[in-house]
């Protein structure tokens, strides 16, 4: 998975919003696909009008909890949106997750302001969904 600079420098060479959202889309390709099994109740993000589920996978081998996330959609702009996601948060400590702004980030490349409101409302469920795992681990 991309780092989110690398978004961001790519983002910055698409001038119109239909390059902006094939590339949106084409980060949801690279997205490995879940298992079936995955798909489950318990990993599904509620507030999201297309069907999204999160994985978490927890490493507390350095002492502190380091999260590293996966996912899925079956809207391939949403699956887009998680990759963005995943970049922004994975591999990094529950600590660090709790402290980043992702809607601080999004800003820098317009993404927010350029969804519908019912993606934007999913963006923020699955942001919400991301830092109560992290605070869950934080705590455990």
């Amino acid at each position: 998975m991309r780092d989110f600079s690398e978004l961001v420098d790519d983002f910055s060479f698409l001038d119109d919003w239909e390059d902006r959202y094939r590339y949106v889309i084409e980060l949801g390709r690279e997205l490995s696909e879940l298992e079936d099994n995955q798909r489950s109740e318990a990993n599904k993000v509620h507030g999201c009008a297309s069907q999204v589920w999160l994985i978490t996978d927890v490493d507390t081998s350095s002492g502190q909890p380091v999260l590293n996330f996966r996912g899925d959609s079956d809207a391939m702009i949403v699956k887009g949106l998680i990759a963005i996601l995943i970049s922004i948060y994975s591999g990094k400590s529950a600590g660090d997750i709790l402290n980043t702004d992702a809607f601080k980030m999004l800003a820098e490349i317009d993404l927010q302001q350029n969804l519908t409101q019912q993606r934007s409302n999913g963006l923020q469920a699955m942001v919400q969904r991301i830092h109560a795992t992290a605070a869950e681990a934080q705590a455990a």
